[in-house]
């Protein structure tokens, strides 16, 4: 179990999974800069973190809920929780988070790790289970279902103990190129291609401003 003073940002667990060095850069550096994809999701977030709330048929939707885990050590917000109204009376409310994405869907579980953390957060905090959430990506613009099922879970758990690690250590990994780098915001500050022995950009950007 963590305390409330050593829970990390949720959303790293998808910049974990996506490049360990984009995370300790963001998480550990603290350096960020947008582009144009970033821009285009920080939009697609906007009425997700609103922090207003509606109903849809039968269903409650809470916008922007504050969520956290001690066990996972990880805060943050999930875009979309919707509260189903349960089919036995006195039954608890049937929560399942929805996450906003802008591109599509992606090869690889960084974004399901992240929907898999925020149901896990939610079952923590409400003490009830949370077998499925949905993934909705804009430019296909349809939402996705995802079972939490035990792999996923497990899988979730150790990204989670990776990404303590990894800001604990408060090393950057070495820059390694690869076709992903140009989908970065953090290009033009971790320059994989120029900084693949060096461990910290800000001491880099140092040297090179001394110079």
């Amino acid at each position: 179990m963590y305390t409330e003073d050593e829970l990390l940002q949720l959303s790293g667990l998808q910049h974990l999974l996506f490049c360990e060095r984009q995370c300790a850069l963001i998480h550990i550096e603290q350096l960020w800069e947008e582009n144009r994809l970033t821009a285009e999701g920080r939009i697609l977030h906007d009425r997700a973190d609103s922090g207003e709330s509606e109903w849809r048929g039968e269903a409650r939707v809470e916008f922007g809920m504050p969520i956290r885990s001690l066990l996972l050590g990880l805060s943050g917000k999930a875009d979309v929780v919707e509260f189903h109204r349960p089919a036995e009376p006195g039954a608890p409310w049937q929560p399942l988070p929805v996450e906003y994405k802008r591109g599509r869907p992606k090869p690889d579980h960084s974004d399901i790790v992240q929907l898999c953390a925020q149901a896990m957060c939610l079952e923590e905090m409400m003490r009830t289970p949370v077998p499925a959430g949905a993934m909705f990506y804009g430019k296909p613009r349809r939402r996705l279902d995802v079972a939490f099922d035990d792999a996923l879970r497990l899988e979730t758990a150790e990204a989670a103990r990776r990404f303590h690690e990894l800001v604990t250590s408060g090393r950057t990994p070495f820059a390694m190129y690869s076709k992903k780098c140009e989908s970065c915001s953090l290009m033009s500050l971790c320059i994989p291609k120029v900084t693949g022995a060096t461990k910290s950009v800000s001491k880099y950007l140092s040297r090179v401003f001394m110079e």
